[in-house]
């Protein structure tokens, strides 16, 4: 695990490099921009979570917003609110962390919420051919005090498990997407030489079989590197979905009239501002879908909110 945190200090160390020189942020327009200029609303106070590297706001209770560490942690799920306060610690059950990069929620057909979260990441000294999605159903938040270390995590339900594998190579990704509707998967890898490759599976738990995802093609956000996405998530209406680098967020819109949610990737992502963040990875909308949530790694990282104007 050493070798792994190695590695992704030094990716990070490359693109503060390409930073220096040259490095080339989105256009920002405040007045064009569809989200007001960011706040911080809270900042995690949990000393277990030191690498918020993915976020998920539940879709079937208020305010509650869940993450998780990076490489490095167990199999652990956190909730906190939006303040940061810490509103429990799960074990996923079944589950193997082996480089968990982003988590996302869906609230299916039934009213049920579930967790997915992505163990997706595949940094050189990993060298992964095969990787994991988990799904839980939500835990409930409790009223009373919550426990807040993992060594008295409560168990999740046992976790399902559906297994992936790239059809060309191996890749590091950072975001997992979940469609509202379909259940449909989407995972965008990593790149920074590179325009972001896109990925599709469908939603298929429980099976033997490896999964083999689908290529739709490459995304490029209007920054370099054009390919650095490191958080991503589809609004609860399925209308739109927003991505996040080290710099900023990039919202894209489905065209007027579109019967295929895939028909997103084809158009112009609009960049708009998070503030500050020390390593910006997770990002997500919020319940009602007219606000968006971010955090940064390391500890004590701040709550931004920035609000659909």
């Amino acid at each position: 695990m050493l070798l792994t945190n190695i590695a992704k200090f030094l990716a990070v160390v490359i693109l503060l490099s390409a930073c220096d020189e040259g490095r080339r942020k989105p256009e920002m327009d405040a007045e064009t921009s569809p989200y007001d200029e960011p706040q911080v609303v809270g900042e995690i106070v949990s000393r277990e979570i030191i690498e918020s590297s993915g976020l998920a706001a539940s879709q079937c209770q208020e305010g509650v917003l869940w993450t998780h560490n990076d490489s490095g942690d167990g199999p652990f799920i956190y909730a906190i609110d939006i303040s940061g306060k810490t509103l429990g610690v799960w074990k996923v059950d079944g589950a193997i962390h082996t480089d968990w990069e982003d988590i996302a929620l869906r609230r299916d057909e039934t009213g049920t919420c579930h967790l997915y979260i992505g163990d997706i990441g595949n940094t050189d000294s990993l060298g992964r051919t095969l990787h994991n999605v988990y799904r839980i159903k939500e835990p409930v938040i409790l009223p009373e005090r919550p426990n807040d270390k993992k060594d008295a995590a409560a168990d999740t339900e046992p976790a399902e498990t559906l297994e992936f594998r790239y059809p060309d190579s191996n890749h590091d990704a950072e975001s997992l997407l979940v469609h509202p509707a379909t259940g449909n998967i989407y995972v965008l890898i990593k790149s920074l030489e590179s325009a972001s490759a896109i990925f599709k599976l469908a939603p298929g738990f429980g099976g033997k079989q490896t999964q083999i995802a689908t290529r739709l093609g490459d995304f490029s956000l209007p920054a370099i590197p054009r390919g650095s996405v490191t958080g991503g998530s589809i609004a609860p209406d399925g209308t739109r979905l927003v991505l996040s680098d080290y710099s900023a967020a990039y919202e894209i819109s489905l065209p007027s009239g579109a019967h295929d949610f895939d028909e997103i990737w084809t158009q112009r992502p609009i960049a708009f501002s998070l503030g500050k963040r020390r390593q910006g990875e997770a990002i997500t909308y919020s319940r009602d879908g007219m606000s968006i949530f971010a955090t940064s790694e390391k500890q004590n990282a701040p709550i931004i909110q920035v609000r659909r104007k």
